[in-house]
C-alpha cells in the first residue's frame, strides 16, 4: 500500500513527460474535464480550491490511518509514514487558495429594451 502517493504526483509527472514527448497527449491531459484545470492551476502556481485541499487532506489521513492500523507492523515504518504525511499536509496547506470564478450571465446584466 502506498497511501502517500495519491493521484496528484502521477498526474504532474505525466503532464511533465507528455509536455516533452507528445504534444497530443499533453493537450489531452490538460484539456481533460476531470483534472485538466487541476493540473494547469498547480503547474502555473495559481493554487488549489479550498474544497480540493480539504478533500485531499482528509483522504490522505484516512488512507494513512488505514495503513497504520492494518498494513504496518514496525514502529519505524509507522513513524516514517506519519512524518511523510505531515510533510505532505504542510505542503498542501502552504499552497495558496484558488477562488472559484463567479460567472455572471450576460442576459442578467442587460437592461430590458423598451
Amino acid at each position: 500500500m502506498v497511501p502517500v502517493l495519491p493521484t496528484t504526483p502521477f498526474l504532474l509527472l505525466a503532464a511533465a513527460c507528455y509536455s516533452k514527448s507528445s504534444d497530443r497527449f499533453y493537450r489531452w491531459l490538460i484539456q481533460n474535464r476531470w483534472f485538466g484545470a487541476y493540473i494547469q492551476n498547480y503547474r502555473e502556481g495559481r493554487g488549489m480550491l479550498l474544497s480540493q485541499k480539504v478533500m485531499t487532506i482528509a483522504l490522505l489521513w484516512l488512507s494513512i490511518g488505514a495503513t497504520l492500523c492494518f498494513a504496518l507492523t514496525h514502529l519505524w515504518q509507522r513513524i516514517l509514514l506519519i512524518a511523510v504525511a505531515v510533510a505532505v499536509t504542510i505542503h498542501l496547506v502552504m499552497i495558496k487558495n484558488l477562488r472559484k470564478e463567479k460567472r455572471v450571465c450576460s442576459e442578467v446584466l442587460r437592461e430590458p429594451s423598451v
